[in-house]
């Protein structure tokens, strides 16, 4: 009996991911909220939100408190994740949900805390009295305080796994899901699947660099050349030299390198420049030296054709 209490205990146990993510899903309402409000301020004149932003934004977080913890238990991140609050201070097992007095406690700590910390640091930002610096060295030594309090109430979370915040451990609710847990279990092919063709995606993008294409193609070109039957010598030159042989138009300013093929002199030097192991796309000759054509194979055998 008892093993069965301590494993159904465990099976409805709120992760600490689950609670951790539930406080980032109040945040991200909070700022969506946040500027969908200030954008209707668009027109008006501007800075006129900054005088009463931290009252809006009380009344704000005071509205939604009321339709989420104060009427559902719970907030908008919780109920997302199937979450709710609990009085821990119940001596019942059954689930109670948090009394009045706990909910206006949560309201006063959350909404007023941050409003006072908001509106304290306006207004001793505007004053430069004596009596203001007094009060505001008091102000941030209680602000310092209650951040030291909510670290080591964090890492006490962390250990333990209840009681996310302060605030939660002060007023002794905590976060259980509301309808029992059962154990699932979960499949990791479609996820195996998406890690293989992520990794081969991966290998693929830091091979695809390394080839030659250029080379590749070329050296394909030149087990065809054998096949067909390559030209030679001077006649060679006059044949291809009616074209180059990267544009594929009459060469400008014809050069060599060191093979039949004629290229247009900006065509090969900026192949070149791009890549250092620049080779003839039709025999797969490397780049040596970049020659002009001669004169006499130019002028003569080239117009002759």
């Amino acid at each position: 009996m008892a093993s069965r209490e301590e494993k159904t205990k465990r099976t409805n146990r709120v992760l600490r991911i689950s609670q951790l993510d539930a406080l980032e899903l109040n945040k991200a309402l909070e700022q969506l909220v946040w500027s969908q409000f200030t954008q209707c301020f668009h027109g008006f004149k501007p800075g006129l939100l900054a005088h009463f932003e931290p009252e809006a934004k009380a009344f704000l977080w005071l509205f939604l408190w009321r339709f989420t913890i104060y009427s559902k238990n719970a907030t908008v991140g919780q109920s997302v994740l199937n979450i709710q609050y609990k009085n821990d201070f119940s001596p019942k097992q059954r689930y109670q949900p948090p009394s009045k007095n706990q909910k206006l406690w949560y309201a006063v700590c959350t909404i007023g805390g941050t409003w006072l910390e908001e509106r304290c640091y306006d207004l001793f930002r505007n004053r430069h009295l004596a009596s203001f610096g007094k009060a505001r060295q008091c102000v941030n030594v209680m602000v310092g305080l209650l951040k030291l309090g909510g670290l080591i109430n964090f890492l006490i979370f962390l250990q333990r796994g209840k009681f996310a915040t302060l605030t939660e451990r002060l007023l002794g609710i905590r976060s259980v899901f509301c309808k029992p847990q059962s154990v699932r279990e979960v499949g990791f092919e479609y996820m195996n699947r998406e890690l293989l063709w992520h990794g081969f995606a991966e290998f693929l993008i830091f091979l695809l660099p390394l080839i030659n294409i250029q080379k590749l193609k070329a050296k394909l070109s030149s087990w065809r050349i054998p096949l067909i039957g390559a030209p030679n010598g001077d006649s060679a030159l006059a044949t291809s030299g009616k074209q180059c042989s990267l544009c594929g138009e009459w060469p400008t300013m014809p050069h060599t390198i060191g093979c039949e093929h004629i290229f247009c002199y900006y065509c090969v030097k900026s192949s070149f420049l791009f890549d250092m192991y620049f080779t003839c796309p039709k025999c797969g000759t490397e780049v040596h030296s970049l020659q002009p054509l001669k004169s006499g194979i130019e002028m003569s055998e080239v117009n002759a054709l």
